[in-house]
């Protein structure tokens, strides 16, 4: 590679411009688009130079499970819009979180996590890692003294998504940093719903940031992928783990997720200002028993919102009056909106939780996380807002 780069994060560029710029680099043909590097190896030029490569001595790319210039452009990008110093890509954002637990916890640890996290992550984390001796409490989202109250001498991890999947709720991230700090216990936040450009969990306090790049950061439904960004002191153990077990980002996927987060920026602010109208409407539609948007004054954490992000997000839930069967009307009644259980998407998405992202964790489980039978999660896209009422008005008046 010619080492031609762009200037990034140390010119002190605005995210609209990192998102664009951060992480490009060119090879000896001077490409203005990244290259993508798709090969599984990496030749040397000498048996001396592979040694170096393997044993780290010499920087430079070894194979694809762990080395990729253009799964490295992607991490550079988007750990130069996080204010982080490192970010390691995975698979996946199941397989990021699984990979930062794997590094940083061992049999006989604790965690304290939200009982409002997403369902395969409460599985994760109740169902597989218990089996190897890793324990979790689960809490109230919004009860700082809960979060406090459940710590154990053996607690080495807080674990939270804000705002939460599906029902928003807020986390104060500065507040749990403070508690957590003050033990030695590392804090992690899941900025699916947010990305950098509406939240930046490092500013506030949290140690390390979990993506599922799949959603906002691709930004089209096109492939999957996850992060984990931080400082390299808690980035590099995740890349150790990443290493040896193998849970990588492709580098197609990568080169997909870069020319996704090229338009973040735009995205987010046109997505986040759709969704605050489609909110409003609903808020005032006599079918809707409540509104779930941190954007809303009527939402329980509005301000503490206001204070950590730009904007309410892309995300609004709604409780239909009338239980499951009204809602799967509403659902059914659709002819615009995407019936899945995807998000981030430019194509707006609707889902019944309960039934689907939810559906694998317990009554009890879903019941204390505040997932009812009438709640719907819509993932609002770049639609005419006019167009989304209509849908959504159609199984809603039915």
């Amino acid at each position: 590679m010619s080492g031609r780069k762009d200037e990034d994060a140390a010119a002190g560029y605005l995210p609209e411009t990192l998102a664009v710029r951060a992480g490009t680099a060119r090879t000896q043909f001077n490409e203005h688009s990244e290259a993508m590097y798709l090969t599984s190896s990496f030749v040397f030029d000498d048996a001396a130079q592979a040694a170096a490569r393997f044993s780290g001595e010499e920087e430079g790319c070894v194979y694809s499970r762990f080395t990729n210039p253009t799964v490295a452009a992607f991490q550079e990008r988007l750990a130069a819009l996080e204010g982080a110093e490192a970010a390691v890509a995975t698979a996946s954002g199941m397989s990021a979180i699984l990979s930062l637990v794997m590094a940083h916890l061992k049999a006989g640890d604790h965690i304290v996590a939200s009982n409002s996290l997403f369902g395969a992550t409460l599985q994760l984390f109740n169902n597989i890692l218990s089996r190897f001796g890793i324990e979790t409490t689960c809490v109230s989202q919004t009860d700082v003294g809960a979060w406090e109250a459940a710590i154990r001498p053996n607690t080495k991890l807080f674990f939270l998504e804000t705002p939460s999947n599906p029902l928003t709720e807020i986390a104060d991230i500065a507040a749990l940093a403070g508690i957590a700090h003050a033990r030695g216990i590392l804090v992690a936040v899941d900025n699916c719903f947010c990305t950098p450009i509406l939240q930046r969990p490092l500013d506030l306090g949290a140690d390390l940031v979990v993506h599922s790049a799949t959603k906002y950061l691709d930004g089209q439904g096109r492939v999957l992928g996850g992060a984990v960004v931080g400082p390299r002191k808690y980035t590099d153990e995740v890349f150790k783990f990443l290493r040896t077990a193998g849970p990588t980002l492709s580098a197609f996927n990568a080169w997909v997720l870069l020319k996704g987060i090229e338009t973040l920026q735009i995205r987010m602010q046109a997505q986040s200002a759709r969704t605050l109208e489609l909110a409003r409407w609903l808020e005032a539609h006599p079918r809707v028993a409540r509104v779930f948007y941190p954007g809303l004054p009527s939402h329980p954490q509005h301000e503490l919102a206001m204070r950590q992000q730009t904007s309410g997000g892309a995300i609004v839930s709604f409780e239909v009056k009338g239980g499951r069967a009204e809602a799967w009307r509403v659902v059914d009644a659709c002819r615009l909106l995407s019936i899945t259980a995807n998000l981030g998407d430019v194509k707006t998405t609707l889902t019944h939780p309960a039934s689907t992202t939810h559906g694998r964790i317990s009554p009890e489980a879903r019941a204390a996380a505040g997932i009812g039978e009438g709640l719907l999660r819509v993932a609002v896209g770049l639609e005419a807002v006019a167009d989304l009422q209509a849908d959504l008005d159609r199984g809603l008046s039915a």
